[in-house]
């Protein structure tokens, strides 16, 4: 709880092929307590290039997916980026959806 006043967090939603691994669509990135979206613009659109590079590096094409794994290294590498970025640690919720 004192995370989240402190930091706020951040959800990331990416949709799947789930025979490829590929994205379907660009990934969408929903913010609570951390920074206003529409003013934040540039860091939302890098932060999606940084979701869409995890993606493609953690993805083995012809192999069974971990996908925990994949939502383990998407946090930690958001986390990451946003933390260089902003110097704060928003809680990191990434979904991912097959379809």
């Amino acid at each position: 709880r004192n995370q989240l006043a402190k930091d706020g967090m951040v959800v990331i939603l990416a949709i799947l092929d789930s025979e490829s691994g590929e994205l379907r669509a660009e990934p969408e990135i929903y913010s609570r307590g951390f920074v206003y979206i529409k003013d934040s613009k540039e860091m939302l659109d890098e932060t999606k290039k940084a979701v869409k590079e995890v993606i493609s590096k953690t993805i083995v094409k012809d192999t069974t997916t971990n996908w925990a794994y994949v939502k383990d290294n998407i946090r930690d590498k958001i986390g990451e980026f946003v933390y260089k970025k902003t110097g704060r640690r928003p809680m990191i919720l990434p979904f991912i959806v097959e379809v």
